[in-house]
């Protein structure tokens, strides 16, 4: 194949161009099943402490979380976000690595709840155009998760909505 040079005006061949399509094709590939199996359960050393201080009860790591922010208004929107959750006695912890996705816990003032939907956890948080919902499918019982996140929004004085 043949393409015209802006250097020179005259033809040349264009096969480095092409390979180098190819070569930049395969490294977005790469990267992109990269992403796919990226890890998100990183902590912070002072919060991997604390978690473990608490009694970890459940653990998962790289979930697929539906994320639902503005519930109920005009401005309701959602997407997926890979993301791992720790549930101790006193803590609902969703977190990609270090950045806090939701932090339910003694610290905590928002309304909480949690609920079930067939094999789907859906825990929310807020009211109004702050409201947010993480839900997400388990690897086990779904029925134990929303149980244990529950006895955590209960522990902490608040009342479910």
């Amino acid at each position: 194949m043949k393409a015209r040079s802006w250097r020179n005006g005259g033809m040349v061949a264009n096969a480095g161009a092409k390979g180098k399509r190819l070569a930049v094709g395969a490294w977005v590939a790469i990267a992109l099943l990269a992403g796919c199996a990226q890890d998100t359960s990183r902590l912070t050393a002072e919060m991997e402490a604390r978690l473990q201080s608490e009694g970890i009860v459940r653990r998962a790591d790289n979930l697929e979380f539906r994320y639902t922010r503005g519930v109920g208004t005009r401005e309701a929107g959602w997407e997926n976000r890979k993301a791992s959750i720790v549930v101790t006695r006193q803590t609902v912890y969703i977190h990609k690595n270090e950045k806090v996705g939701l932090l339910i816990g003694p610290e905590s003032r928002r309304v909480c709840s949690v609920e079930r939907r067939g094999d789907r956890v859906r825990v929310h948080a807020g009211t109004g155009q702050s409201a947010e919902v993480w839900s997400f499918v388990p690897q086990d019982s779904a029925e134990g998760w929303a149980r244990d996140i529950r006895v955590v929004i209960h522990s902490r004085g608040g009342v479910e909505q």
